[in-house]
Order: structure tokens, then sequence, then C-alpha cells
């Protein structure tokens, strides 16, 4: 093996390559800049147990996965597609002497699902698991059922810089491997926040640092757009200082000009997503910005797939981004928000698999014989609501049947590199043209970037069509391929492929404004201040991301023309009523509609009560029972007696429930009473009329709405949908508490947010006891000073709280 320069990591290399001689699973926990992701994989080669057999490195990004397979080629004197290959959607570089694969995560679990037994391979590391992306999470678990069932020789080791090192040696059943890593000291400098925009915030602050500090900048934006908006502001910086942008849809040569040391005799200032926050290392940066932003993936059922929000970066990713300050000297960290702040940050990014649209998962399951994810084992398992709304929508395009088989259009799906979405653009076209047009779309909308940043998909296939970068050749290689084809539709003739294949994506503009849209599901949506698409009346939704008020942005879209929508989706006539539900007033009519889009409508005079019945049933259908007189109640009487139901072996009651039952329980008051039967009241007495009194008395005991502190005030239990319960309560009245509140016989922890004196937010914590021996004693160097008369004991387990002054809310 070649003489390396020395790294941290060198001091356990023995160690691992030893205990997986004896042992399949190993947890390795190494900080950014301790040569894992290169060392690890090439001391490896040297073991006896990989003398046979591959070794498949996994990164979550394809510029994580380049960059390591080049440091590491050029380690060895060769270029990648050697002893170190390369495989990812865009860049494949292998050879019969390839030893050490570097691949994405979906690229692994494609070969987990086409070859289970994975023959010639003798490990796979997981690097920078602490990602937590969906395709590492599906590709563990899929390389645990291959372990168990198939490869009891396939070793297994998961790599990470942060990562919760118990419950992954934990659900892994191994042993832990600690490298120290190497950094340096890293002052941290808290900014705060202003009322400015993000990027003139960043601009000022890279020109303070730039002016006070040495060495290049490395700053954390949340995404493409506010990067590209911040290096417009830095255009008049001297020409010695060189602004880079840095993100995932950049062409390699930018992104490796973004990751060289700057020229001699200049600076550099990277302006990046989080891709930088370890996997890569970025030479000459002692400083370090960061917003404290992240984008993450959102999914909620009934919105049109997951989107991305910006939100607040976790604790875990505040603290790589600074330690990239320290990787080779001392180094600065500006911080654009108060250093208080930094205790309502949550600890690390939950997983991908818990906020995203599920049907990838569930289709790759099903190709590999299994769409039933609970019999796998997962370190976070997928949410069952997810599951099903992800089961339901692959029978919707028809990749599943009725049984959740696979069926033979899904199967040509599933071996498609893309989302079931983007697949059904190809498996639902009726010819060549259209299979190949399906493909570039596909392409256009997996590829941010690609084919312009027009919002009209069919400007963006025009200049895809004329693109002669090395990006949109393989992608136009990778189109012929998945197509079998060589031409497509022209853009004019898109609209109508489009609406045959994704009906549901039809989308009209409401009468009262040019800006907003009805979809045929009811969502709403709203075009962009300046969109091109001012004044269309139809459009088919290809991408919306953010919100304003309750609609989503249409970020790209195609118009289609009135007659082609009424040849392929014919009206048809309904019975609707809309119901004031505050007023007692209600409207009927006779409309024509396609799906929740309406076209026309007649009045209808004097609905009877059987007529206000089925109105309120369809409001039900379609909202659920917001805007009903006690809503709020009914939904934290379900969240109660669902916590009940997880608990015990009670019946689940929710909405949904409700819904099925409203024959029951609501529907023959109504007809009795007309909309009065809704105004006397919340519905929650209604609906515990379904329970039996045994089942009720349980509920108040076991998941009670009132909870005494030792203070003897009484709080209320705030019951909230799917989170843990809720305790607001002042620090004080907490005083000599020494047990976390529970409800469920113990089963079930309460969140407590405890409040300063001026009734204000100072800490969250599911473990008080942790809190007072811990956390506590930051809180009280705080907010002593502010709150003076007030008592802030060293020992608040031990301390008595002050008598109560009033009845508690």
């Amino acid at each position: 093996m070649p003489d390396f320069a020395p790294l941290p990591i060198d001091d356990v290399l023995d160690e691992i390559s030893l205990h997986l001689e004896s042992e399949a699973r190993l947890v390795l926990a190494a900080p950014p800049g301790a040569g894992k992701t290169t060392k690890v994989p090439l001391h490896l080669l040297n073991s006896d147990w990989t003398a046979n057999g591959k070794i498949i490195l996994v990164e979550p990004r394809r510029i994580a996965a380049r960059r390591a397979a080049e440091r590491m080629a050029s380690m060895l004197g060769e270029k990648v597609g050697g002893t170190v290959g390369l495989r990812s959607r865009l860049d494949t570089r292998v050879s019969k002497e390839t030893r050490i694969e570097v691949v994405t995560d979906g690229v692994l679990s494609n070969q987990l699902i086409r070859d289970p037994d994975l023959p010639g391979v003798s490990a796979i590391l997981f690097d920078e698991f602490h990602e937590r992306g969906l395709e590492s999470d599906l590709g563990l678990t899929l390389a645990l059922e291959s372990q168990s069932v198939l490869r009891e020789d396939l070793r297994l080791l998961v790599m990470s810089a942060t990562l919760d090192t118990g419950a992954v040696c934990g659900f892994l059943d191994c042993a832990l491997i600690e490298s120290e890593g190497r950094a340096y000291p890293v002052e941290t400098r808290y900014v705060g926040k202003t009322r400015d925009r993000i990027e003139d915030q960043i601009a000022k602050t890279v020109r303070t640092a730039l002016a006070n500090e040495t060495g290049s900048l490395l700053v954390f934006l949340p995404g493409a757009g506010e990067i590209n908006r911040t290096a417009e502001r830095l255009r008049d910086l001297p020409a010695d200082i060189h602004v880079c942008p840095l993100y995932g849809a950049l062409s390699p040569q930018a992104q490796d000009e973004a990751i060289r040391p700057a020229p001699k005799g200049g600076r550099k200032v990277v302006l990046a997503t989080d891709i930088a926050e370890s996997s890569l290392t970025i030479e000459g940066v002692r400083v370090v910005i960061d917003a404290g932003l992240a984008r993450v993936p959102v999914f909620r059922p009934g919105m049109s797939g997951a989107r991305l929000e910006t939100r607040r970066a976790t604790r875990a990713n505040i603290d790589q981004r600074r330690g990239r300050a320290g990787r080779t000297e001392p180094g600065v960290c500006y911080r654009l928000w108060h250093e208080e702040e930094n205790r309502g940050l949550p600890a690390s990014p939950e997983s991908e698999i818990l906020a995203t649209d599920l049907t990838s998962l569930i289709l790759r399951l099903a190709a590999w014989g299994n769409s039933d994810p609970s019999e796998l084992s997962w370190l976070t398992p997928p949410p069952s609501g997810h599951v099903k709304g992800a089961i339901s929508e692959l029978k919707a395009l028809g990749f599943l049947d009725e049984a959740g088989t696979l069926t033979d259009t899904g199967k040509a799906a599933s071996r498609l590199p893309m989302t079931p979405r983007l697949a059904k653009l190809i498996t639902g076209a009726q010819d060549d043209k259209e299979r190949y047009t399906g493909g570039e779309i596909a392409a256009i909308l997996s590829e941010p970037g690609l084919g312009g940043k027009s919002e009209d998909l069919s400007l963006n296939v025009a200049n895809f069509r004329s693109d002669r970068s090395a990006r949109a050749k393989s992608l136009t290689s990778q189109v012929q391929r998945w197509s079998g084809a060589k031409t497509g539709l022209s853009p004019h003739d898109i609209s109508a492929f489009l609406l045959h294949v994704w009906p549901d994506r039809l989308v009209r503009k409401r009468e009262n404004d040019p800006f907003r849209y009805r979809g045929v599901s009811g969502d709403g949506y709203k075009l962009t201040e300046n969109s091109g698409f001012t004044g269309e009346t139809w459009l088919i939704l290809m991408e919306a991301s953010g919100m304003t008020g309750s609609d989503q942005i249409i970020r790209k879209a195609v118009a289609i023309e009135e007659k082609l929508v009424l040849a392929a989706c014919p009206p048809t006539r309904k019975t609707r009523a809309d119901i004031d539900f505050s007023s007692g007033q209600v409207r009927a009519r006779k409309v024509n509609t396609i799906g929740a889009i309406e076209l026309s409508e007649r009045p209808i005079q004097k609905p009877g009560n059987a007529a206000i019945a089925d109105a309120v049933m369809a409001h039900l259908r379609e909202n659920g029972f917001a805007g009903i007189a006690g809503e709020e109640a009914l939904y934290a009487f379900l969240a109660r007696h669902k916590l009940m139901a997880d608990t015990t072996d009670a019946k689940p009651l929710s909405a949904e429930t409700l819904t099925d039952r409203f024959d029951d329980w609501l529907r023959p008051s109504i007809e009795a009473n007309g909309i009065s039967a809704l105004n006397g009241g919340p519905l929650t007495h209604a609906a515990q009329s379904l329970l039996e009194w045994s089942e009720l008395s349980s509920l108040k005991e076991l998941v009670p709405e009132k909870w005494t502190a030792p203070s003897g005030r009484s709080f209320a239990v705030q019951y909230l949908g799917e989170q843990a319960p809720l305790i607001s309560a002042r620090v004080q009245d907490l005083y000599g508490l020494k047990t976390h509140p529970t409800v469920c016989n113990g089963r079930v922890p309460v969140t407590l947010s405890l409040l300063s004196p001026a009734q204000r937010p100072v800490a969250i914590t599911k473990d008080l006891p942790g809190f007072w021996s811990g956390g506590y004693a930051d809180m009280r160097k705080d907010i002593k000073g502010r709150y003076p008369k007030h008592d802030w004991p060293e020992d608040p387990a031990n301390a008595s709280p002050p008598a109560p002054r009033r009845k508690s809310s």
C-alpha cells in the first residue's frame, strides 16, 4: 500500500480491518477531515477477506462520490476506472481491474434489487450516514436483508461524522470504533438577526470578514437561488477575491473550481449549500459564515408530492459547518443569529424517510419482492400513513394491482432511475415519440437547471434539445436508452401528451384572480408575480414548491388549450352545497365539474335536510372538520384517543373513522334538525357517543386533559395530532419535580415547554431530570439577571415551588 500522508484515521485502520475479519458489522465514528472516506476503503483492500471481492463505498451525493473516487485513484497513482471505479447517474467509470466502486446511494439500492446476493462484493461501506437520506436508509435495510438471508460473509461498515452511534450500534447489534480526528480551535461570533433579506445579510457579513480575517471564506446558504442572488450582490469585490457557487446542479467543472485552492495571492468566497458540510474538503478555508438555514423535503398527504421547505438548521448541522473553519488552522465562524437561539434548535436532522414521498421506496420494495416495509428491519421505520398513501398512488399510476403486487407496467417503471411519477411519463406513453419526450421531461424535472430556468416546460424541452454541454449529452443518451427512440414530440404537442399521462395535474384559473388556480384534486396554486402564464386558463402543473397562504407556488407548468381539456376530460354533473357553519347559510347548486374544478353551476332553491347532510358529508370528505364549531376540541379528543389506543387494546378512532361512520352519529341529527344540529356546541360530545362508557372512563384516566404541577397549579395538556402531548408551564412551577410528566401509565412522556416569569418559552425538554442537571445551569445564567425578583435555585429538583397566586388556566 502506498505511503500516504498521515491522517487521524490511521490510528484505527488496523483495528477496523481486524474487527471485520471476525464480525460482519461495524460502526465507525470519525469527524470531518479524519480521512475515513479515502483511507478506510484503500486499507481494507489488504484484508484477507477482501481478496476475492470488491468494496462498495456508498456516498449520498454525486459530487462527494466523484471527488472520493478521484482522490483515492490519485493516491494510487491511477485514474478513476482502474483500481478505484465510480458509478453514479451521470458518470460510470469501472473496469475489470476495479476493486473499489464508489457509488451513490440510489445506485446501491438498484444493485441490491437486481442482485440481492451481490456476487463479487465483499463489503459495503456507508459513508456520511448521518445525512439519513431515504436511499441510504433503504440501502442499509436491503443490505441487512441480503446479509441475513443470502450473504452471511458480507461485511457492512457504517461511517459517519455526526451520528447517534448508540442507536445505530444497537440497531445493528455491533461494536463501535471511534477516531479522534484533528481540528483546530474555531472562534464563534454571533452577528444576530436583522429584517434584511438573507442575501443582504450574508453579503454584508462577507465584506466584514474579508476586511478583518485572513484566508478564504465558506458561506452556507439554503439553496441555489440564495447562492446566485448573493453572488450578484458580491460582483463588485476586488479582482483577487474569487466568488464561487457550490451546489449539486452545477457542472463538475464548476464544482471543482469551487473546491480547489484559491489562485496564488488571491482569496475565495465559496457560496455553498449543505453539500459542503462534511463530505468535501475546500482548501484554504479558515472562515465560515452560516445563515443557519437548511432546505429539507417535506411531504404531506394531499399535496402534489414532496416539496422543499427552508427551516432552521439543527445543532448537528451548525456544528459541522463551524468545524469547516478549523480543518487546517485556527478559524472563525460567523453565525447570523443570536447565541441564545441555539437552545431551541433540534439536536439533529430527522431521517428523510419520515418527511418525504415514499412512492419510490414502495415501488422498489415491490420490485425486490415485498411491498410491505413493516416486514423489514429499519433504523427508522417509514410512517404507516405515508406508506398507505404511497401504495394508493402506485395503484392509481397502474404500477401495483389491488393486491399490492407489481404489474408489468410497474416492473418497467421500477427499472427506471427516477421517481414513479416521472416513470409514468415513459410507461404511459402511446408511441416512440411520446416515450422519448417523456424521457426528456423526466430528465428536466430531476436535474435542476437542465433546459434553462424558464417556468414553461415547453421552452425547457426546446432548450434541452439544443444544449451541447456534457451533462445534456449524457442525459440525452440516457433518454434514448429509456425510451428506445431518437426523436420526440414537437413542443406544441407536449401539453396533450402530459394531460393523457398526468390528468391529475390539470389546473384551471379561478374566476376572480388571474394568478390563482384550482387543481382537479382541489388543491390551490398560484403563479409568481411576473409569470408568463398570467391569463392562461388551463395549465398542466409540473412542479410546485413553497406556499403563499393556502396555495402552492407554481414553479413549472405548460399551458393547454381548453378544447384539448374538454375532449380528454369530459365534464360530469354533480349536486354540491356550500355551508357557512358560522351563519347556518346553505347554498346548493348543480355544477359541471372536472374533478374539483367547477366549470358552470345552476342554483337550487331551499335544499332539504337530506341535501344539507350530504353537503356536510362532502365537507368532511374534502376538508375534514375544518370550520365546524368545536373542531379543535374534536381533534384534541381524537389525539387523546389515539394515544390510548396505541398503548392499550382500545380500537383506534380517527377523523377518517368519524367520516366513514357519519351515518351512525351525525346524519340522523342533521336530517331531523337541519344545519342547527351543528350549532349547539362542539362535536366532541356527539363523537363520544361511539364509545362505550368504560372506554370513556379509561380515556379520562390514562390521557388526562389537565396536569397538576408541584406548585399546585393545574395546566392544560395539549394534544397536537401526531406530536407528543405538550404542557406549557413556568420554570418555577416545576421546582421539586424529580420525574418527567407522562401519560398512558408512564408510557408516553409529554413535552415540557418551560416558560419565563413573563410566560415566554425559554427551553423545551422531554427529559426534565436531565434538564435540571444539564441545560438548566446555562439557562439560569442567562435569565437570572432579567428576573432578579424570582427564585433561581442551583438545585431546582430539590427546591420548593412558589405558592400559587391565582387559580391556573
